[in-house]
């Protein structure tokens, strides 16, 4: 029998950063912030690690025979040389590698065990002491803001909290950051958690949530239901809450059909006059039915939306997630007046509905972070009469739906990035009657000039210009965020005069 084949049975012993872990053979599939994160665990703990990665920064590609790991950089349609001659005894793969990618085809076919780094992270939890509560959050769209409140709710109550995960710090980070945490907010992506049902990796959560489930991700998962499978484990072992939104009816099947610890309550989260075990709005306050002893006559006051509204809080998807992140905190003990203070000072992120101005009566909202059809959605549903900036890649998910649904508040659209004719046909098909101009994908250098210039012969005083693209930014930015800070600069721009009034005018495309 190879070594490969006898690693189970030692990889099976290996939960706990204290184990053996020295001489593993372990293969590390790409080497972003993730993967970078995976190869120092894997080396401090003697791992022998070698990163394998199509590309690599150069900083990254500099440390990587610092932490005592090697690297190989290349062309992956095929495993290198160097990875078969490594003979792993475990593959740990970043959230980048897809089932379908031949390296992890490859994996398969050797019987070799695959991890991602969620498993990985949760088997060394305890390094610096008693491990930290994990409160995991996924969902297609809310994830990072919710994820932000929670840890913001309960370290208001004097908890060490860690945000991390897909939020930009990677859990193994966090796990070795020698402060240590009390509870660990974790930000799972459907690539993270599709990789941790693979395994049968026992984490047990204290409480979880999935946000909401659309169509994401099809070409990275293959299918819808592939992907609804890999958001549903998010609540499998939980020991305490399984939160839920009861406007999603796919989510609460989730928790019926989630394998949870014994005592596990399923809670539920809507705009609407909550049950019970929910929480909800009454009379313009969001209350909690589910974290008190009389519950069937009775409810706690979280906060109220006139409150939400003066911090810029109160656009429906936002305020859904406050109730979620609020439930998940009620489940932790934390109580509802601190919840109301900690509310009173939170602040969205830059890039998630965010008011740049107002000018001549037009407001102009940056929410680049809809890189999907179910996040525009919700950005539209907030104002009456929008001109919409939208345009990137799709991900396989037809926008058509999006756009039957808000024709009757779009004043106009400018549709930015490289799959335009797909975008301008569904508007032609369900919003015939408004302008459209196109951006020409291949004047990268302006592309937001140019949007912002044609948004503004459009719009009118009581209009909303709304950057909610419903794709993905990498086809012309370097993320949403860079998309997010030039639509915000261009619309800056006008503000100050000058340069931008002076172009030429934009034509709009012939209806």
């Amino acid at each position: 029998m190879s070594p490969k084949h006898a690693a189970p049975g030692r990889l099976d012993g290996l939960t706990s950063w204290h184990a053996d872990w020295s001489g593993l053979r372990v293969a590390v599939l790409g080497l972003g912030a993730t993967g970078f994160s995976v190869a120092d665990t894997l080396t401090e703990l003697g791992a022998d690690v070698l990163v394998v990665a199509e590309t690599a920064s150069e900083e990254h590609a500099k440390l990587i025979p610092v932490i005592g790991a090697r690297l190989v950089v290349g062309d992956l349609q095929h495993p290198p040389t160097e990875l078969i001659e490594h003979d792993p005894e475990l593959i740990v793969a970043s959230p980048g590698f897809a089932p379908h990618h031949p390296l992890i085809k490859w994996a398969a076919a050797e019987s070799i065990p695959l991890w991602g780094d969620i498993e990985l992270a949760w088997r060394v939890r305890d390094k610096v002491g008693t491990p930290a509560e994990w409160i995991l959050i996924t969902g297609t769209n809310g994830k990072t803001t919710t994820v932000q409140l929670t840890a913001t709710l309960i370290a208001a109550a004097g908890h060490r909290v860690a945000p991390c995960g897909n939020i930009g710090v990677p859990v193994l980070d966090a796990v070795r950051d020698p402060q240590g945490f009390d509870v660990f907010v974790v930000e799972l992506s459907s690539h993270q958690l599709h990789y941790l049902a693979l395994t049968e990796a026992p984490v047990t959560p204290h409480s979880a949530v999935c946000l909401n489930i659309a169509r994401d991700h099809l070409e990275w998962h293959g299918s819808f239901e592939a992907y609804r499978k890999a958001k549903s484990r998010v609540y499998e072992n939980t020991r305490v809450a399984c939160v839920y939104n009861k406007a999603d009816a796919a989510t609460r099947t989730m928790v019926e059909n989630a394998d949870v610890i014994e005592g596990a309550r399923a809670i539920g989260f809507d705009l609407g006059v909550p049950g019970p075990s929910d929480l909800g709005i009454v009379d313009g306050i969001l209350c909690d039915r589910a974290f008190l002893d009389d519950r069937r006559s009775s409810a706690l006051e979280i906060i109220t939306l006139d409150d939400l509204r003066t911090r810029g809080l109160d656009a429906p998807h936002v305020v859904a997630n406050i109730l979620a992140a609020s439930a998940l905190a009620r489940a932790y003990g934390i109580a509802p007046e601190v919840i109301r203070e900690a509310l009173h000072g939170f602040s969205l992120d830059a890039h998630r509905i965010q008011l740049i101005v107002e000018l001549d009566g037009i407001r102009w909202i940056n929410d680049s972070k809809a890189t999907n059809p179910h996040a525009a959605d919700a950005s539209l549903s907030a104002f009456d009469s929008v001109v919409w900036v939208l345009g990137g890649l799709l991900k396989g998910v037809d926008v058509g739906p999006l756009v039957e649904r808000h024709a009757s508040r779009l004043r106009g659209a400018v549709i930015i990035g490289t799959e335009q004719d797909v975008i301008d046909a569904a508007l032609q098909r369900h919003a015939p009657h408004i302008p459209v101009f196109r951006v020409d994908p291949t004047e990268t250098d302006s592309v937001m000039v140019r949007a912002v210039d044609a948004a503004r012969e459009m719009a009118e005083a009581g209009d909303v210009v709304l950057l909610a693209p419903a794709a993905a930014s990498l086809d012309q930015f370097t993320g949403y965020d860079e998309r997010g800070a030039l639509f915000a600069k261009a619309v800056n721009e006008i503000q100050g005069g000058g340069a931008n009034d002076q172009r030429e005018k934009p034509h709009r495309r012939e209806d």
